[in-house]
């Protein structure tokens, strides 16, 4: 594999002079996806494919426009008794509703703003997420990396899935916000330190899946105002004020004063907050005040700095310092979390779902031996900062697969990088380079692994399985149009499997007892007790809880799972099509691909 480097002199002009160019282009291939999805209906606007996140974001965001107060993120329509407490912030939903109150009160229609709404938004990520590629693919690797970042990146992004019409879930958004936090420091002014700081901070306010970006993030503020000295002391002290003063911001502004000291590591709260104001704050101080210090003294600096943080996550967010899920009841892992795909690890996507493995981790493996090839080149601040957090997405992709949507999008600079470099040497009409660039283009698609290693396995099992996939996106019901009989009874708890909560909350007004969200512990537990438990033993359940409705889809994945888990369950006796006396079929639903039974 030959090593990448620099391949043109005009590396650097990335947010200063690449933007006319790079700004029109993002915004083109945004429109281009935008076509095709139109082309074809917009399929995501009438059918999620199991993105139950989106949905819920959606009923969050009409919740709130509907009265529910900023601070409540209670579900009330999910769970037993009063609902939930969900952890998802508020930030998201704001740009989102107010594209959809803009719309309908332009256009009198709250169904037509809600249209939009989910189209423009993930259109306007995906073009500020192609732009910010570009411009840091140019600072990188020079203006020759344009064409294959606009190709190998527009098409991973488009790959990926997240910036689909009614993509509303919070990642699209975090993976902005993390690609903006790189570029920005990739500038090294203290002003874009500044910046990067506040994106830093605002990325882990939506989420705290991106904590290990964010202290990535961190560590590279302050290992190069440790190297450079008084240098780079301004560029680490603007980087950590930006950090603290946004962290505390986001906490007085999104989180209710009463889940400021919920004792969990799912949301941002007081604690977090805590640990980024010692961390930022600690940061700036030691940087201005040991700035024209011998390198001891700033090691010395930092060191103590570390412990202070180390021993403030320790005291302020115990939670944190465990596995995320470590408070979920042991039967929900077993029987729910461990048979959610995108959060199993590499080992078990290897043994279960083999073929998934190439396009999730194929074009990272290569990217980052490419930066190792660059480091052994020219040891500079750009590929170390790129290998640092494209390091830190692929370890976290290996923990839970859902990684891969950071690491396939910054894997995507380098494999830019090497791109150019092929290009130019077959420009140049070096013996074999233009095959070798063929090759190159081939391998830096995550869409050609996965195709690829689909197609093995579909010749080695005759096409069974993707016959069976393609049945089942038939009658899974993810489409709005499954919900139509149930939307039409009356308002009633609905006992469903986990994967339709959201469906049922986003397309009816009824409320749910299970949904695929580790908090709703009461709800998911009582809904797996049913299906799995004999229908005497989930008569019981019903009655306790007070259903009116049970919704069972035969096509979807989780039932067949629940049923083959439990022979005598009622999941089981409902496929077998022995359905038990105090249920009644809802008339018109027998032949639905969500079948609904009243109880008697």
């Amino acid at each position: 594999m030959a090593r990448i480097e620099a391949v043109s002199p005009a590396a650097g002009r990335v947010l200063s002079g690449g933007w006319r160019v790079d700004l029109p282009a993002a915004i083109a291939v945004a429109c281009v996806m935008v076509v095709v999805q139109a082309a074809s209906g917009f399929p995501t606007l009438h059918n999620s494919g199991g993105d139950n996140d989106s949905l819920m974001r959606l009923v969050q965001i009409r919740d709130w426009l509907a009265g529910q107060g900023w601070s409540d993120l209670m579900q009330y329509r999910m769970g037993p008794g009063g609902g939930f407490l969900m952890h998802w912030s508020r930030i998201v939903d704001l740009p989102v509703a107010a594209i959809m109150v803009a719309v309908g009160t332009l256009t009198g229609s709250m169904a037509t703003g809600e249209a939009i709404a989910a189209v423009l938004w993930p259109a306007v990520l995906f073009a500020v997420a192609m732009w910010l590629l570009l411009s840091i693919a140019r600072r990188q690797y020079g203006d020759e990396a344009f064409l294959p970042m606009l190709v190998v990146g527009g098409i991973t992004l488009n790959f990926m899935g997240i910036f689909t019409p009614r993509a509303l879930d919070h990642h699209n958004l975090q993976l902005v916000l993390l690609l903006a936090v790189i570029a920005l420091l990739l500038v090294r002014s203290s002003w874009s330190a500044f910046v990067a700081g506040l994106c830093a901070a605002t990325m882990l306010a939506v989420g705290l899946e991106t904590l290990p970006y964010v202290a990535v993030a961190g560590t590279v503020a302050a290992l190069a105002f440790l190297v450079l000295g008084g240098a780079a002391a301004s560029f680490s002290a603007g980087y950590g004020l930006g950090f603290a003063g946004a962290a505390l911001v986001l906490l007085l502004a999104t989180v209710p004063a009463s889940s400021w000291w919920i004792a969990a590591c799912d949301a941002y709260s007081a604690g977090l907050t805590g640990v980024a104001i010692v961390a930022g704050a600690g940061l700036a101080a030691v940087a201005l005040t040991t700035a024209s210090r011998s390198l001891p003294v700033r090691l010395a600096g930092l060191a103590i700095l570390a412990a202070i943080t180390v021993a403030a996550a320790v005291t302020l967010t115990p939670a944190c310092l465990a596995d995320p899920y470590a408070g979920l009841d042991p039967e929900l892992r077993a029987f729910w979390l461990d048979s959610v795909v995108e959060a199993q690890p590499l080992w078990r996507i290897l043994e279960r779902q083999p073929k998934l493995a190439p396009q999730n981790y194929a074009t990272v493996l290569i990217a980052l031996v490419l930066l190792v090839l660059e480091m052994r080149r020219r040891l500079a601040f750009g590929p170390v900062v790129m290998f640092a957090f494209l390091l830190s997405a692929f370890a976290v992709s290996v923990w839970q697969v859902r990684g891969s949507t950071f690491s396939l999008t910054l894997a995507t600079v380098p494999l830019a990088g090497w791109i150019a470099l092929w290009r130019a040497r077959a420009a140049a009409r070096e013996a074999g380079a233009v095959l070798r660039m063929a090759l190159t283009w081939v391998l830096s698609l995550s869409m050609a692994w996965g195709a690829a290693a689909h197609g093995i396995a579909d010749v080695m099992d005759g096409g069974r399985q993707k016959a069976m996939e393609a049945t089942a996106r038939k009658t899974d019901c993810y489409a709005d149009a499954d919900y139509a009989i149930l939307a039409s009874q009356p308002r009633t708890t609905v006992l469903a499997i986990s994967n339709l909560g959201s469906s049922i909350l986003a397309n009816t007004d009824h409320r749910t007892l299970a949904g695929p969200y580790h908090r709703n512990v009461a709800g998911n537990l009582a809904a797996l007790r049913a299906f799995m438990g004999t229908p005497e033993e989930a008569r019981a359940i019903v009655e306790a809880q007070r259903v009116g409705l049970v919704a069972f889809c035969p096509g979807n994945g989780e039932s067949g799972s629940l049923a083959g888990l439990a022979d005598s369950g009622l999941m089981a006796e409902l496929t077998r099509g022995e359905v038990p006396q105090w249920l009644e079929p809802v008339a018109g639903s027998e032949d639905q691909a969500l079948r609904l039974y009243r109880v008697r």
